[in-house]
């Protein structure tokens, strides 16, 4: 195919082939993006009027399922069912994607009688999905069809259909799917969100099936998990020099140490900070008691709070560590700044 460059009048590019002499400027593409987006917006929008008794329907007939969700969709439809199978198992419905044409060659015996089948299909008329429709009938299974079409064999077959039919596809062609898995997968998410809700699911449930990454680390780890032990705590006794307690700063390099009385309990904190303060004042480090010179109160922690909790009241109050104690204040760790970027918090 050959091709010759024509500038625009604005001076962009655009080529010129042989076959189809399509001519795209610039703003042509901005155009035709846009003219995208508000086309799938529109699909979209008027998806909140297809939420009637069907989608309340299909809600309790997921929200009864004894087994797991089957999801299942051929091409386009296919991927949006495993995306919209993915999204429910991670939101406390258990739920997979099964391929319907390898469903009709043994992989329907994934499916049992405790579970409900969830299939996608724009036109209803999906040749893979309708031959593996006897087999779910007979098994009694439920089946919801989330088609484009409410005449279709799909709908009429399904226990409950929920339309989510377009008026155009974004392509200007007509023909690759485009609005019409857009608007399946909004009302996927609909149908997740809405059981979610309606199970209690919590952001801890949330974690349990998320526990990699930055937001299993922020929803499960603890400050027990992350914090500084034993002879790693740095840590005075309220009576010694300030000269001791550098010493103490500097051998566990957390930028503090707390100060505790004879049975461990947290009296206060000496940190950088009070260090350049006293320095300021020309205090000698060898003549003064780091009792006198130290941050009191404290900010302490519980041991059990979530690391991102005590993330945010370093920040909120402008520090970088934290001493860690039990109920009557006893010392029991430390954190800083540093483990929380170690852990992925931060």
């Amino acid at each position: 195919m050959k091709s010759s460059a024509i500038t625009c009048n604005n001076g962009s590019f655009f080529n010129v082939f042989d076959e189809g002499m399509s001519l795209v400027c610039d703003e042509d593409l901005q155009a035709l993006a846009i003219a995208v987006i508000q086309t799938e917006m529109k699909a979209v929008a008027k998806l909140a009027d297809r939420i009637d008794r069907q989608f309340v329907q299909a809600c309790h007939l997921l929200l009864d399922c004894k087994g797991r969700v089957v999801v299942t969709g051929m091409g386009k439809s296919g991927h949006i069912a495993g995306k919209i199978a993915a999204t429910l198992a991670s939101t406390g419905t258990p739920a997979f994607f099964v391929h319907p044409g390898e469903a009709s060659h043994g992989d329907l015996g994934m499916i049992t009688r405790q579970d409900v089948v969830l299939a996608l299909s724009n036109s209803g008329e999906t040749e893979e999905i309708l031959t593996i429709l006897p087999i779910i009938k007979r098994l009694g299974v439920p089946l919801i069809a989330m088609t484009g079409n409410a005449e279709s064999a799909l709908a009429k077959l399904a226990s409950v259909h929920i339309d989510v039919a377009v008026e155009q596809e974004a392509c200007p062609l007509g023909l690759a799917p485009t609005s019409s898995t857009t608007a399946a997968l909004v009302m996927g998410d609909a149908l997740a969100v809405s059981l979610l809700q309606s199970k209690g699911f919590t952001r801890d449930d949330f974690a349990l099936s998320h526990p990699g990454g930055s937001l299993g680390k922020r929803l499960l780890l603890q400050v027990s998990d992350i914090m500084h032990r034993d002879a790693e705590v740095p840590m005075v006794d309220d009576s010694v020099l300030v000269s001791k307690a550098l010493l103490e700063m500097t051998g566990k390099k957390m930028g503090m140490t707390a100060v505790v009385d004879e049975g461990r309990r947290v009296m206060g904190i000496f940190t950088d900070g009070d260090l350049r303060r006293m320095l300021e004042k020309n205090l000698d480090v060898h003549a003064t008691r780091v009792a006198t010179v130290m941050t009191r109160p404290c900010t302490v922690i519980a041991s059990d709070i979530l690391a991102a909790e005590a993330m945010q009241i370093m920040e909120a109050k402008k520090i970088n560590a934290l001493l860690v104690v039990d109920e009557n204040r006893h010392l029991l760790g430390a954190l800083n700044m540093h483990d929380l970027l170690r852990a992925g918090i931060v």
